[in-house]
């Protein structure tokens, strides 16, 4: 499981200019079952995306698709973490410790 942050890196006039396209890209991954919650921070300075994969390459490769990377509006920190405990509804997503 990883955490995405978003870090701003651009006036948000630009931000909002290109936010279409980022929800686009957002719906795409929700539809692929990669996204399971996102939002903006508080304050609006970025935003955080939770998402299930195994492999911290291939995400990192998806960030690097997102419209606000590609138009350089933003940065990403990619933290990778073991989701032993969920709530029930995510239960499919819990993970085992290794070994």
């Amino acid at each position: 499981m990883f955490v995405l942050e978003l870090s701003y890196t651009a006036p948000l006039e630009r931000i909002d200019a290109a936010l279409p396209q980022h929800v686009a890209w957002l719906q795409e991954h929700y539809a692929a079952g990669t996204f399971l919650a996102s939002g903006r921070k508080v304050p609006r300075e970025g935003g955080v995306i939770i998402a299930a994969g195994e492999d911290r390459a291939a995400i990192e490769a998806l960030a690097a698709t997102d419209p606000f990377v590609v138009a350089g509006l933003c940065a990403y920190r990619v933290t990778e973490f073991l989701a032993t405990v969920t709530a029930p509804a995510l239960e499919g997503y819990r993970q085992q410790p290794p070994g």
